[in-house]
């Protein structure tokens, strides 16, 4: 997949010369050069604004002192200061390679090597996202002392290289089983561990760089924000995830628009968009073409926005209703082009759903679809529909799709996406704001087009898809291409969500 990773003081660098462009465009009329550094363009890869996760790497052994005729030394081939510094080079190189191949930026900080609980302690963990501990031999006290109270994921030798002591060691004394939360003298869980597999490793970090992504998040919104039938979830989002949301009132925005809408140079770089947008293969223009051209003005301003707000989530409050008359169109079609470009956007100001929203893009590396869920029947048959939906799923091609009109009101630009039939999708369904989330895999049927909203799936939910009869409840949730279950059900145990899959 071609995806650029932009990290966040890139994107805050790009957000202070944007939003200092864009204000003095649509102050003073700029030609269109002035749109040239955040022009709309289908050409370019799919970025992911993302904190750089560091990487701690602490290698844990003992020099043991050699007795005659007794025994002075555990198993393991880390027992001198030599072989410590050349298993230091291995690990090095080995989380290099793993840096290289992820979809996200991943900084490796130095090897530290620690021979006693003493010199555990003085670890300096607050320089890190997260820490991998390689316990070659050693105390268990020592081993205790090396994970700081976030936890930390234990990786141990069988195979891979020289043999850990503690690849015998680990038990049960010293992490906590399924079920039970990491604290105490066992701030890890028998999840935390790995046994030789790079790939093992890899997902784990994977699924930390979206909790890393998710925690504090700036999340700029438009007009308000709710919780569907969940009237608590953005405090929730604020108190459980230190969620910031960054609000911009109608009344603001209108102001914005009215000014946008007499900027020629704007209007016409907006035109020309239109047009590429609607050259691009299987692209179908089936309502007013200048709801699509409105459309690109939203799709400047909302940027904008998201820009100064140095946030790199967007939601749109009453996006069925005020946002019509002033913007002469809808934001369906908007909200869209922001996902396929990288960024996150949805509709409604969900905080019920956005932070599983979050998550799910950050692991899965591709832009994710909000929808409405329906009543699962005929052997799991579930319709996941929305008018806002992205059209570069995979990351990379554009699939197709019809413009149509937003369906409850008949008006605006919404597009209607064409996902491939045997398509392997993972959903997170949360259970209103109560920190309960399921997680089910499902398989693209076939894209209909009844009387609901414009993008529309029929999915077949694989497993037992009877326990979502006694979970139905009108809610949104998160689509993306791929399974990504035991990923996100990692991820959800660092975030104190109870994750319950649907397998």
């Amino acid at each position: 997949m071609c995806c650029h990773c932009m990290s966040r003081r890139e994107f805050m660098e790009l957000a202070v010369a944007s939003s200092a462009g864009v204000a003095a465009g649509l102050a003073m009329g700029e030609n269109a050069a002035g749109y040239q550094k955040w022009s709309w363009d289908p050409e370019k890869p799919l970025y992911t604004v993302s904190r750089t996760l560091r990487v701690l790497p602490v290698l844990m052994y003992r020099v043991p002192q050699k007795r005659e005729m007794t025994s002075y030394k555990s198993w393991g081939g880390v027992q001198s200061h030599e072989a410590a510094e050349e298993e230091s080079a291995r690990i090095d190189r080995e989380l290099r390679e793993i840096a290289d191949s992820v979809q996200f930026p991943m900084e490796v900080l130095p090897v530290v090597r620690v021979t006693s609980p003493e010199e555990a302690a003085r670890i300096d963990h607050t320089q890190a996202d997260v820490t991998v501990v390689y316990p070659a031999t050693g105390s268990g006290q020592t081993l205790r002392a090396c994970v700081p109270d976030r936890g930390a994921v234990i990786f141990a030798r069988h195979k891979s290289g020289p043999v850990y002591y503690w690849y015998e060691a680990l038990s049960v004394r010293y992490l906590a089983r399924d079920g039970e939360s990491p604290d105490g003298d066992r701030r890890v869980s028998v999840r935390d561990v790995v046994i030789d597999s790079l790939d093992e490793l890899r997902w784990r970090l994977q699924a930390l760089n979206g909790v890393n992504n998710l925690l504090k998040c700036r999340v700029a919104t438009l007009g308000g924000f709710q919780g569907k039938y969940a009237p608590e979830a953005p405090e929730v989002a604020r108190q459980k995830w230190g969620m910031e949301i960054i609000n911009l009132g109608y009344d603001e925005f209108e102001k914005r628009l009215k000014s946008a809408f007499s900027d020629a140079s704007l209007m016409r770089e907006a035109d020309r968009w239109t047009e590429q947008f609607l050259s691009l293969p299987g692209t179908a223009l089936e309502t007013d073409r200048s709801y699509v051209v409105n459309a690109f003005v939203l799709y400047v301003l909302f940027k904008q926005f998201m820009e100064e707000s140095g946030a790199s989530v967007f939601s749109i409050m009453d996006c069925m209703s005020a946002i019509m008359p002033m913007s002469r169109t809808t934001a369906c079609l908007t909200l869209g082009l922001l996902n396929d470009e990288g960024l996150i956007a949805f509709c409604e100001s969900d905080f019920v759903v956005i932070p599983a929203g979050i998550l799910l893009r950050h692991i899965a590396g591709v832009p994710v679809f909000m929808h409405n869920s329906t009543f699962p029947h005929d052997g799991g048959v579930v319709t996941c529909a929305h008018c806002a939906c992205p059209r570069r799923l995979d990351g990379r091609n554009y699939a197709p799709a019809r413009i149509l009109t937003h369906y409850e009101s008949d008006f605006g630009a919404a597009p209607k996406v064409e996902i491939p039939q045997g398509q392997t999708v993972t959903f997170i369904n949360p259970e209103y704001a109560t920190g309960r989330w399921l997680g089910m895999l499902g398989v693209v049927k076939d894209n209909p087009f009844y009387e609901i909203c414009r993008s529309q799936q029929d999915v077949q939910i694989q497993g037992p898809w009877e326990r979502l009869l006694n979970e139905v409840r009108d809610s949104h949730w998160m689509m993306a291409y791929g399974d990504h279950l035991r990923t996100v059900g990692y991820a959800a145990s660092k975030i104190g969500v109870q994750w319950d899959p649907v397998v």
